[in-house]
């Protein structure tokens, strides 16, 4: 029986020492893109938090961000630039100090670049509002990319995966989750396009499947054989009446994405790792959950097994114990563990040493100190609204400096404005 402690060597000889993840997690620490002091603290102390350790998602292009940023210097992190080179140079350096295998994240954020919105700036998506899409969650206008600042962006994957490599990184992982670009395009609720990046479930499939084609084209032409590369999605998108997709599809994006490229692993984004079809819906307009979506009874990890392709799977989401790491590690390959690492970021290092006595499970103004968050992130889960708190952050109230949820985000009265 696998244990976390076992290590894993993924398919091109990389070889981890244990099977916990620390995920992609916005730190709000840049400054004009740039990587901070703060930003290089927070990795700095968690080296330690498993065998994998990922940044947050970093911006391809200058339109791809930033995202849930309310203010300059509580910024998403850029790479979409030679000029940010230095920084990341020093923040590979930091992830790697223990002997963990950093990735960077690579992303577009689309419509939800939300701060370019709060500067003026033009916010795009597959399709915006001048071709029918309405996102009545937004206080913006979106706009429709063009042709030729899609194969921009396809590019810009490229060019943010050889910067990763220029600067000492590991891997790259491939954000395909979360509601951004690339899952905006694989969205029928957000892709109403009608030419080769829309329409049909496979037209859709199409922009991620550029990207990673670009991505593996740099890897293979620039990085060490044991660069590793992976892919996160997230396995549904169902809210209400809008639907994206059902994990049929999904599935058949992953199968098509491990067929064509050799992939190390596919990264199940979700908020519980056992999370099964139908789980995650909201209520539509009627009050009532369409239940015709929970068509299964297993969790995404086991559906998504037959796709893989010979990829290694990881999951993620409410793993706050031992006890479920061991369960979420019986249904994959690694365990990633996010809001349990920001509170205490020696919480893999403890379990793995049969310290789980003493992990530390709720934020106080002391632990805030004592585990690096940023300025950024004390400001965002210490704020009135958040979507996923973390335990004792009544605690650290008194830190609060200042906007830290999207409800609090106000946008300049422009023709860029709803």
């Amino acid at each position: 029986m696998t244990g976390l402690n076992d290590s894993l060597t993924f398919r091109h000889g990389a070889t981890v020492d244990n099977r916990f993840v620390f995920p992609p997690m916005l730190t709000n620490s840049g400054k004009d893109g740039y990587i901070t002091a703060d930003t290089i603290d927070y990795y700095h102390a968690r080296a330690k938090s498993g065998g994998l350790v990922m940044t947050e998602y970093m911006y391809v292009t200058e339109n791809g961000g930033p995202a849930l940023t309310w203010k300059q210097g509580r910024e998403q992190l850029a790479a979409y630039d030679d000029k940010f080179l230095p920084q990341l140079k020093e923040l590979a350096k930091t992830m790697k100090r223990s002997g963990s295998k950093a990735i960077m994240q690579i992303a577009h954020t689309g419509r939800e670049a939300n701060y370019r919105a709060m500067q003026g700036k033009k916010v795009y998506a597959p399709t915006g509002l001048e071709d029918g899409s309405d996102f009545p969650f937004l206080d913006y206008k979106v706009h429709s990319l063009s042709d030729e600042q899609i194969k921009e962006i396809i590019a810009g994957f490229g060019k943010a995966a050889k910067r990763a490599i220029d600067a000492g990184f590991d891997g790259v992982e491939i954000h395909g989750a979360n509601h951004y670009l690339i899952q905006q395009f694989v969205s029928a609720y957000s892709n109403h396009r009608t030419d080769h990046w829309g329409g049909s479930v496979e037209k859709r499939m199409n922009f991620p499947l550029a990207v990673v084609k670009a991505v593996m084209e740099t890897v293979n032409k620039y990085a060490p054989k044991n660069f590793i590369v992976g892919y996160r999605i997230s396995p549904e998108e169902i809210h209400g009446k809008n639907v994206g997709y059902t994990w049929h599809e999904s599935t058949q994006l992953i199968d098509q994405i491990t067929k064509q490229f050799d992939l190390d692993y596919i990264h199940l984004s979700m908020l519980n790792f056992d999370s099964k079809p139908g789980d995650a819906l909201l209520l539509d307009t009627d009050g009532e959950a369409d239940n015709k979506f929970k068509d299964s009874d297993k969790p995404f990890a086991t559906l998504f097994k037959p796709y893989l392709n010979g990829s290694k799977e990881i999951i993620v989401g409410g793993i706050d114990s031992k006890e479920k790491a061991e369960s979420a590690l019986s249904l994959a390959d690694l365990v990633a563990v996010g809001r349990e690492n920001i509170i205490d970021p020696d919480f893999a290092e403890k379990i793995l040493n049969h310290r789980e006595d003493q992990i530390i499970r709720s934020l106080s103004v002391e632990q805030t100190q004592k585990n690096h968050m940023t300025p950024g992130l004390i400001d965002t889960f210490s704020g009135p609204t958040v979507a996923i708190p973390l335990s004792g952050a009544e605690n650290i109230q008194s830190l609060h400096q200042g906007f830290g949820s999207w409800t609090e985000m106000t946008y300049p009265n422009n023709s860029e404005t709803k």
